[in-house]
């Protein structure tokens, strides 16, 4: 007797393994620091916007998101035709692999990079095509130029790169851009951009604008704090918005997740004070990681990259047991989220034992 069978590509998409959260300990208070999560509560008027949209919950969110849009459309100066939103970044990924691969087309993107990227594209049946981060953890940018082939579809350029850290710059980007063919899709991952402190930062934004190849995603998630309600956005040439909002799931930006994206933006003072004061934070664990003995990549997003290696497993039970969980990556290294100043406290420690 026959079964019904999912497409052949869906047995071999890999798992997706969130940060885990810590266990309880008698007499010690402990964190999460598995998932880039915001250690801050909502922003001012967050919760109140929020909570009085709940009260509409027995009737569909507006899928136009009409009032989320223009709050975007005038806090970027982009006009609302050159923007989609989705269920958090993640989102626009999976429905840019859908609107622009067929089945056998390549997506070029660096490794190891964001762990979802492998899931939507051999989801989608498309080939993923994984170049090598420098030793460093930055992106090869001239080893994926020499990636793109005629089957090259989209390159996926996640600055600043999670897990590793480190950010691309605008010069180097507009000479990776020089290179891509006009008809491939260039998606400027920038998901941690508001943590983003260096010299030649990228412009997302006037990237955008200058080519008609280039889509910029960003998230609500991370600096916004909003990693519970799923919204993400992206800016991109208005046809590439276009199909991003027709393959789009049905009302799938919830009302309080609407309401409290647009609370959110009306707040950026506060955001910014929060930003930068983690921003000090990842900073301060950065000096006390060198102090300590142990050089960690270039860390531009909100966490930091311990390579270690086949030593991974062994860091992150050693983290455990001082009441810090990690987001371990098997054999290669682990991610550690900045968060409460005691937290990092123990970041810091747990490199003394591996400098």
């Amino acid at each position: 007797m026959t079964t019904p069978e999912p497409r052949a590509c869906v047995s071999q998409i890999p798992a997706y393994v969130a940060g885990k959260p810590p266990l309880p300990r008698a007499g010690l208070t402990t964190y999460k620091l598995s998932s880039n999560e915001n250690p801050y509560p909502p922003l001012p008027g967050v919760l109140e916007a929020a909570a009085k949209a709940a009260e509409q919950m027995n009737r569909y969110p507006d899928m136009g998101n009409s009032a989320l849009y223009a709050a975007l459309s005038d806090s970027l100066g982009v006009g609302p035709e050159r923007l989609a939103l989705a269920t958090g970044s993640v989102a626009l990924i999976y429905q840019l692999v859908q609107a622009y691969c067929e089945p056998g087309d390549e997506v070029v993107y660096a490794w190891r990079s964001f762990e979802a990227y492998p899931i939507a594209v051999t989801a989608a049946g498309a080939t993923s095509v994984r170049v090598p981060v420098t030793v460093d953890g930055r992106h090869d940018l001239d080893a994926m130029a020499a990636a793109i082939t005629d089957r090259t579809r989209l390159v996926i350029v996640c600055t600043p790169n999670n897990p590793t850290g480190p950010s691309v710059t605008q010069g180097e980007l507009d000479a990776f851009l020089a290179r891509v063919p006009s008809h491939v899709l260039v998606v400027v991952d920038e998901a941690y951009v508001e943590f983003v402190r260096m010299s030649d930062p990228v412009d997302g934004l006037a990237t955008v604008a200058a080519h008609d190849n280039v889509v910029s995603t960003r998230t609500f998630s991370k600096a916004y704090g909003l990693a519970g309600f799923r919204v993400g956005f992206a800016v991109a040439p208005e046809p590439v918005a276009t199909a991003l909002k027709a393959v789009s799931l049905p009302f799938g930006v919830s009302s309080v997740a609407q309401a409290a994206a647009v609370a959110s933006l009306a707040a950026k003072p506060a955001l910014l004070e929060r930003v930068d004061a983690l921003v000090a934070e990842r900073e301060r664990v950065v000096k006390g990681l060198a102090d300590a003995g142990l050089v960690v990549p270039e860390a531009q997003g909100n966490f930091v990259w311990f390579a270690m290696g086949d030593r991974t497993a062994e860091l992150a039970a050693t983290a455990d047991e001082l009441g810090i969980v990690v987001r371990p990556f098997a054999g290669e290294g682990a991610r550690i989220s900045i968060g409460e100043p005691e937290a990092n406290d123990r970041t810091v420690e747990l490199a003394r034992h591996y400098a």
